[in-house]
């Protein structure tokens, strides 16, 4: 059985790596999908989604309208601090990809009922484009 519930932030963020606009500073309007996986329990459900929400709305409240900037752009680091903006600093480049992986990463390392078998989360970074990843929980 599977339930999911959708979550949004404005976020912006660049890619230096890039060869095209993306080098730029921009931003998205994110829209995350956060699927769970497993048993029902006694009462027959897989997970609350009251629970879900409160897993899952502290990561997001914590990157809603700042900026992601990878450890190493320094620059632009010390721009957004003298700028007395919202930022986030992470150890990768902030595609839509690795934001998958940071956001599964950060769900398994939350207590989660013993039921739930997998995580799914699907990122769309506009409303035609996304990444996802599923992992399984042994």
């Amino acid at each position: 059985m599977r339930i999911a519930k959708e979550f949004r932030w404005e976020m912006g963020h660049r890619l230096p790596f890039h060869d095209g606009k993306c080098r730029n500073l921009h931003g998205h309007s994110y829209k995350m999908m956060v699927e769970f996986s497993g048993d029902p329990d006694q009462n027959g459900m897989v997970l609350d989604y009251y629970s879900v929400k409160e897993i899952i709305a502290p990561l997001v409240d914590e990157l809603d309208h700042t900026f992601m900037v990878k450890n190493d752009d320094t620059e632009l680091i010390d721009m957004l601090r003298k700028l007395n903006s919202n930022y986030v600093v992470v150890d990768f480049h902030s595609t839509a990809e690795n934001l998958v992986y940071y956001f599964i990463d950060k769900i398994k390392s939350s207590p989660l009922p013993s039921n739930i078998k997998g995580i799914k989360v699907k990122i769309l970074e506009t409303e035609n484009t996304y990444a996802e990843e599923e992992l399984i929980i042994r």
